[in-house]
Formats: C-alpha cells, sequence, structure tokens
C-alpha cells in the first residue's frame, strides 16, 4: 500500500523547520573587484565542525528519477549540515521529515526550482537527492572527518510522488 505526497510550493518559511532555502533574489548583493563581479552574500552558513569535520566542496550528478517516485526511505547527518545547489537549473524534488523518537516522521515534498538551493540542518531527515526530467548536477557542501554521520530508516509503508506538472 502506497500513501500519496503532494508537491508543496517552496517558500523559506515553510523550509524553515528543515534548514535554509538559498535564493539569490533574497540574499545580500555585494560588488567586488572593482564593480566587475556580483556576489551574493552568505547563502548559508555550513554546520561541520561537529566532532572534528571539515567543510567540502563536491560535484553530485543526480540521474532523473522515474514517476511516479516511491519514497521508501529517509536519511539524516547527524554530524553536519549538506547544502544542494543546482548547476544544471533543472527543477528537483526535496523531500524532508521531521524527527519523531529517532525516526523519520511525516514527510513533506517540495518542488524546487532550478536556481534554488537548499541547506538540510544537520541531523535533519531527508530524501536522497531527486532530480526531474534530466540528468542534474548540483554543487553540494557538508562535512568530512572522522564519526559516523550517516543514518537511514525505512517506511512501512511507501510515500508516492506524481509527475510534477512541467
Amino acid at each position: 500500500m502506497t500513501r500519496e505526497l503532494k508537491l508543496e510550493t517552496l517558500t523559506a518559511d515553510a523550509f524553515a523547520p528543515f534548514g535554509t532555502m538559498m535564493d539569490i533574489a533574497a540574499s545580500e548583493l555585494r560588488l567586488i573587484n572593482g564593480g566587475t563581479t556580483e556576489r551574493f552574500h552568505g547563502l548559508a552558513m555550513a554546520d561541520t565542525e561537529t566532532g572534528g569535520g571539515r567543510t567540502i566542496l563536491s560535484l553530485f550528478r543526480g540521474q532523473p528519477r522515474v514517476f511516479p517516485y516511491a519514497v521508501d526511505m529517509m536519511e539524516r547527518h547527524p554530524l553536519g549540515s549538506q547544502t544542494f545547489f543546482p548547476v544544471t537549473e533543472a527543477d528537483w524534488i526535496a523531500v524532508v521529515a521531521p524527527d519523531v523518537d529517532g525516526r523519520p516522521g511525516q514527510p513533506r515534498a517540495f518542488l524546487v526550482p532550478g536556481h534554488i538551493g537548499l541547506q538540510y540542518d544537520r541531523n535533519v531527515w531527508h530524501h536522497p537527492l531527486i532530480a526531474v526530467g534530466r540528468v542534474s548536477d548540483f554543487l553540494v557542501m557538508d562535512r568530512e572527518g572522522d564519526g559516523v554521520n550517516l543514518e537511514e530508516a525505512s517506511y512501512d509503508e511507501p510515500y508516492l510522488i506524481a509527475r510534477p506538472a512541467n
């Protein structure tokens, strides 16, 4: 048996319990390099130093998911935040959930515009990257270091996401 998971419109307030929405339109703009470069300052702050960790920057290449898509598991990173910023500028989906007694609770799914990045706070349940429609590249800032920084949990019954409207 599956349960339908509706895609919500992404807003900073709706996503705030899970992390930070990074929208350059809402950031502090600084002109640098003699006015030739726009710096969209302080989009997010990495939380990666727990247990002697350090911040790394990687490129993730996500394969497009097939819809309808079953969300049957979640993961979290107890020692560091994780930031995804799309390079491809294709829409993507973020699925997050509150913690309920050490397990993911009722998930929420957001359709994320291709020019918006998200930072999952440390220890927030989320689904792995869900690319929509095409192979998509993301700059990912997260933690490297000692300690166990990945927990996974399965749902007893999956949640189903229908194909996003284009």
